[in-house]
């Protein structure tokens, strides 16, 4: 029997793989109420797969030698007592498949994941050496022993793979965790037939895109990476260009996979533009194919720091509820686009502005539905405070200018608000899913700032670049609201609110790593810090900076 199987890290859905079914707002998704099941006294010597059983005392016994944390104690408890306490990794004094394919797929999860903390060395001796055997010779109690050994690292496993090894409230995600029955999914998994370990794995086509890549950035730092280029500043290289830097990006595009074959031809060829216009939308950059010193910088980040910033985002891909239902609109803040899906399907991307550094736009989920045409903007006190108070104590005409008003007066600051019009901070149009945060979605008078790559700049609430698009699809079904009628209530400059007839789910993330429906890997800066408040407690040790790994030359 092969000691070593393929198999890919654990995860669940991302990005384009989200619903509201599922979730639950506790800390701990794997908490419940205690409760034994009822025995399957169906269950014995004469019609189990396994032939093999414990005395009823055992687990009670494993458990005093091999204390883990409570929860894990009561599913070790319920899971044999509800299988009148026969052998659950064991056929005829053999491993089973399913056990077989569940701890090649634990190391491989322990190897990619970086979590050595899941394994226990001892079993795992113990089971490398039985993988060699066709025929097992230990005696029943030792058998017993690994047994509920292997129970109990899946049950380790299961928490750390299907919910991740970090709360996410506690990095400013507020978007409720999946609810998982480890004890179930266990006895599901047990029970189902297999020569291989992929009914293990809590996966889907978007993270599997991710997960490949991994395996390919492994590869790539096994053989030692990439070297960092030289370049000025000032430096650019365009199409036809001859220059001997060209040999170096060829060589830095070829090890990451964007360039198929490699020469040491100084020419800025054709093939080579195609590369560099697959990196820079791996980066975000808008795609010119002019090779400048802010792609030289992606391109120097350390292989090393890019297999982190994945595994960062694997852990919150964990977080995210299974199975995609109907309708939804998912923003990813670093990318700063927003994506629209119907199930499966992508409808549209549009392009957005998020929260700049202070600001930040939070990360949750929620129901859009309203739809409001030539909006008031209802400044908030904040923004009153900093902002509109020290203007108007500067120029008493401020309010009038700017089409503003104020409404009376609230904890010693006036309430302010801007009037309906095309010179209104909301633009011609907002749409709400009301929440505790104060975010939704608006149109906005400065449309220049969606032609930058980088597009942090709002005071969290994030900006449309077609909001007449989105108000037009989300109104589709609603006869009344034509195309026609939808413009008029834009510029009508009188507040209308439209309630969705089928709201929709709202879901705000932060990825900074993911790989696209075309199979390219993208990777983006963490403009918030959240990746580097992850690292530190994923990796223990401080994350490396993804902006200043370029070698200038001077």
């Amino acid at each position: 029997m092969n000691r070593i199987m393929k198999f890919a890290v654990p995860v669940l859905c991302i990005v384009t793989m989200l619903c509201a079914l599922g979730c639950s707002g506790e800390k701990n998704p794997f908490n419940r109420k205690k409760r034994f099941p009822p025995k399957d006294t169906t269950i014995t010597a004469a019609n189990a797969y396994s032939q093999l059983s414990m005395d009823s005392n055992a687990v009670a016994q494993f458990i005093a030698t091999h204390p883990s944390d409570s929860l894990t104690e009561q599913y070790l408890h319920e899971f044999y007592y509800s299988r009148n306490y026969q052998f659950a990794w064991f056929t005829e004094r053999r491993l089973s498949e399913q056990a077989v394919s569940f701890w090649n797929l634990l190391t491989s999860y322990v190897g990619l994941s970086k979590d050595s903390t899941l394994l226990d060395k001892d079993l795992a001796a113990k089971i490398t050496d039985m993988m060699e055997d066709t025929i097992l010779h230990a005696d029943a109690g030792s058998l017993a022993r690994i047994d509920m050994g292997l129970t109990q690292q899946f049950f380790h496993y299961a928490q750390s793979a299907y919910s991740g090894r970090l709360d996410p409230t506690d990095l400013q995600w507020f978007i409720p965790r999946k609810k998982v029955d480890a004890l179930a999914l266990l006895n599901n998994l047990l029970n189902r037939k297999t020569d291989d370990g992929t009914i293990w794995e809590p996966v889907n086509p978007a993270y599997e895109r991710l997960k490949k890549w991994l395996e390919r950035y492994n590869s790539i730092a096994d053989k030692g990476g990439w070297e960092p280029i030289e370049m000025d500043k000032k430096k650019t290289l365009k199409p036809g260009d001859k220059d001997a830097l060209i040999v170096a990006v060829k060589a830095r595009l070829y090890a990451s996979g964007e360039l198929s074959n490699l020469d040491t031809l100084i020419q800025y060829d054709t093939t080579l533009v195609e590369a560099v216009k697959r990196s820079q939308r791996s980066f975000g950059i808008k795609e010119n194919g002019i090779i400048d010193y802010n792609l030289v910088s992606a391109w120097n980040v350390p292989v090393k720091q890019r297999i982190e910033q994945m595994l960062i985002n694997l852990e919150r891909m964990r977080w995210l509820p299974e199975n995609p239902a109907g309708d939804r609109i998912l923003v990813n803040i670093p990318e700063f686009v927003l994506h629209v899906y119907e199930a499966d399907k992508k409808a549209f991307d549009m392009n957005i502005v998020v929260g700049k550094e202070g600001s930040s736009t939070v990360i949750f989920n929620d129901m859009l539905k309203y739809v409001v045409f030539s909006p008031y903007w209802n400044v908030p006190r904040s923004i009153v405070r900093n902002e509109i108070v020290p203007a108007m104590n500067r120029d008493p005409g401020y309010l009038a200018r700017n089409n503003m008003e104020s409404t009376g007066n609230s904890g010693g600051l006036p309430v302010i608000r801007q009037k309906p019009g095309p010179k209104n901070s909301l633009g011609l149009v907002k749409f709400l899913f009301p929440n505790n945060y104060n975010i939704y979605f608006h149109d906005t008078p400065s449309k220049s700032l969606f032609n930058r790559d980088q597009r942090a700049f709002s005071h969290g609430c994030i900006r449309l670049a077609e909001p007449e698009k989105m108000a037009i699809y989300l109104l589709r079904d609603q006869p009344d609201w034509t195309t026609e009628k939808i413009k008029e209530a834009m510029h009508d400059q009188k507040e209308k609110w439209v309630t969705l007839k089928n709201p929709v789910p709202v879901y705000i993330t932060y990825f900074t790593s993911w790989v696209d429906e075309t199979d390219v890997l993208h990777f983006r800066k963490d403009i918030y810090a959240h990746d580097k408040k992850m690292a530190e407690q994923l990796f223990l040790q401080p994350a490396l900076n993804a902006d200043t790994n370029t070698v200038v030359k001077k």
